[in-house]
């Protein structure tokens, strides 16, 4: 075949071709390599028909020997990738992106249009494999190339934008280079915006500030924006908002961060994160109840800071309302999801928060997830005070040989830690060791004197280990001072003063004001809210006896509160108020239904109110449960008697004389 030959071939070849008569070209494309096997249009013909006869490989390998011969003609190239963009052709993404990277090298220093063509197919492709990077560098060349043509102010702005959103989940697997070029992006699109200010920059703005604060190396970049931002939108509170929550959760409380939330609340009084961060200040300044109320109400709105709710459960654990702290380490944990980086820090802060707060509590049920929680802690077992904590916790859960283990070996390794003195305290006081747990948190105390519970201990310590101790002004009674100086949310040590006031230094006055503090201090101390009513009926104040226990039965749960319930009904029924006191032992009962004292109670309050059958019953059933009333029994059948029922009622009066014969009320019955 002649040279003329093989370009009328290839002519009759591309006919066919246009013609969609594609086995025809393959047989003039397979006469021209026969004389010509190496012939470039031939292969990339045979890889076009083949490709349109569902061949595939066939057509890969075409076009495949058209590179080889000609690496850099585009006919081949371009073949292949529209083979490769084929929906049927599958696992060729990286062959496609080898492709168009080839075709933007080809294209580069000609056709412009094409170029940036193949460039938003190759992102396009990058994006859906989630390249971030190859994403960023291509788009990054393409807006260059428009810079380079001289593109508008506005095509550029634009371009930025949507690298941006090419980008936006980028955020989630950060790898440094992406983040920058991101960063760098956005502080593009910023600088061409055409309207500043106005809108969309305000929420590109925003779009910015919120992508920095992702970004924990980034703190100088993330306050530079946001108080550029608030230089341009004054009245916006959103920059000073999220600026707020970066120094909550970067753990200091800078005079920066102090002008930051008052500036806040200032613009807006209701912020979440305005709230969040004086209810910190609050914390830092020992006003717990006022952190707290804070805290509280700025989470109500910013539910997701894990570093608030830690600092709320903190807040919490200082007013001893442990129960409610360990809901908020568990809100915090919920948070924070699964952490990373600097959120790993507060993981850990938090579960040695909850596993202390567990310990307070003082269960077995709290010990066993005080463990779990210390279990979950990043190298727990290389801190001392860890190790001290899951001690506490096999104590309580009454895992004495672990929990010595774990003391033995802690005063060896940390001889001069507070924590592990006092472990040693614990463990000797709970086996009623009382000279052992003395030197033990007497040791504690001189490591670490600023606690509170260890001089509690102490004084509880000298409480029960004898009647000396427990006289000597300078020895229970001065711990326990200490403990409430240095701890004035401590109601158990105000409780214990009472006892001392009371049955040692026979001091009513002093000792029911004691009561009714560690009472307003936690109201389930049911020993300090009766030992404060007992001791104003027997000072003669009523006034304050009604007052505590109006105070706790307005707040009582049905089937709570017993000891107020009766209380109460016992004073009406002494002060010729039958029907309230009625009311009033009946809801003791509800606490309590096997109380036979209380049963006895209200059948006097019924017989007093008139209601003779009710009456009968309760002291019927105040006898059933204790047989040993023989008042019950008695009234009952004096009730009897008044109801007519004459036999019951000398049967009755016969049981009783049978049991006590001379019972004077029952002979005279």
């Amino acid at each position: 075949m002649s040279n003329k030959e093989v370009k009328a071939a290839l002519k009759s070849a591309r006919d066919a071709i246009r013609n969609k008569e594609y086995k025809e070209a393959l047989k003039h494309c397979k006469a021209v390599l026969k004389q010509e096997k190496n012939n470039y249009n031939a292969w990339v013909f045979i890889g076009l028909a083949a490709a349109e006869l569902e061949q595939p490989d066939q057509a890969r390998g075409a076009y495949k020997k058209a590179i080889e011969l000609e690496p850099n003609q585009l006919l081949a190239w371009q073949g292949l990738a529209n083979l490769y963009e084929k929906p049927n052709q599958i696992d060729v993404k990286g062959d496609l992106a080898d492709v168009y990277q080839k075709l933007l090298e080809l294209y580069e220093s000609g056709d412009k249009q094409k170029w940036c063509d193949v460039c938003n197919k190759l992102v396009e492709l990058y994006h859906q494999e989630k390249k971030y990077l190859e994403v960023a560098e291509t788009w990054q060349k393409l807006i260059q190339m428009k810079q380079e043509e001289g593109a508008e102010k506005a095509e550029l702005h634009q371009l930025w934008k949507k690298m941006i959103q090419l980008l936006k989940d980028s955020t989630r697997n950060q790898d440094n280079k992406t983040g920058q070029l991101l960063l760098t992006a956005f502080e593009h699109a910023l600088n061409s915006a055409d309207t500043v200010p106005g809108e969309d920059h305000q929420n590109l703005y925003k779009d910015f500030i919120q992508c920095l604060s992702k970004f924990p190396h980034e703190e100088a970049r993330l306050e530079k924006a946001c108080h550029d931002m608030m230089a341009l939108y004054p009245t916006m509170s959103y920059p000073l908002e999220v600026l707020c929550l970066h120094f909550v959760h970067s753990g200091t409380l800078s005079e920066k961060a102090l002008h930051c939330f008052s500036r806040l609340l200032e613009m807006d009084a209701s912020s979440g994160p305005g709230l969040v961060g004086f209810g910190i200040k609050c914390l830092k300044e020992k006003k717990y109840k006022e952190a707290v109320k804070n805290l509280s109400e700025g989470l109500q709105k910013t539910n997701q800071c894990p570093a608030a709710w830690h600092y709320l459960a903190e807040a919490q654990m200082k007013i001893h309302e442990h129960r409610n702290a360990v809901l908020s380490c568990n809100q915090a944990l919920e948070a924070l999801g699964t952490p990373e980086g600097p959120n790993l820090r507060w993981k850990s802060l938090v579960l040695q928060l909850k596993a202390e707060t567990l310990i307070k509590i003082a269960d077995a049920d709290a010990a066993e997830e005080a463990i779990k929680a210390l279990e979950q802690i990043v190298d727990a077992s290389s801190d001392p005070v860890v190790s001290a904590l899951r001690g506490q916790a096999y104590l309580n859960k009454g895992l004495m040989d672990q929990a010595s283990k774990i003391s033995q070996e802690l005063l060896l390794s940390h001889p001069d830690l507070a924590e592990a003195h006092a472990l040693e305290g614990f463990i000797h006081y709970s086996q009623k060791n009382y000279e052992q747990a003395e030197k033990s948190f007497l040791n504690a105390i001189e490591k670490k004197a600023g606690t509170a519970e260890y001089h509690q201990y102490l004084g509880l310590t000298y409480w029960f280990m004898s009647d000396e101790t427990k006289k000597d002004k300078g020895k229970a009674l001065s711990q326990f001072l200490k403990a409430a100086k240095l701890d004035s949310y401590l109601g158990s040590a105000f409780c214990y003063l009472g006892n001392y006031y009371r049955d040692i230094a026979g001091d009513k006055s002093r000792a029911r004001g004691c009561y009714k503090k560690a009472f307003e201090l936690d109201e389930t101390d049911e020993e300090s809210g009766t030992a404060a009513v007992n001791l104003s009926v027997e000072l003669g104040d009523m006034d304050t006896a009604l007052s505590i226990l109006n105070e706790v039965t307005g707040k009582a749960r049905p089937g709570t509160a017993k000891w107020a319930w009766l209380h109460r009904g016992l004073y009406y029924l002494r002060t010729g108020q039958p029907s309230q006191a009625v009311a009033d032992l009946q809801a003791a009962l509800r606490a309590d239904p096997k109380d036979s004292n209380c049963w006895e109670s209200l059948g006097e309050a019924y017989l007093n109110r008139g209601s003779y059958s009710t009456a009968l019953k309760s002291f019927r059933k105040a006898s059933e449960l204790n047989p040993g009333l023989v008042y019950s029994i008695y009234r009952a059948a004096a009730l009897e008697q008044i109801l007519g029922k004459y036999e019951s009622a000398i049967a009755t009066y016969q049981q009783i004389l049978k049991k006590t014969e001379n019972y004077v009320p029952a002979l005279k019955g």
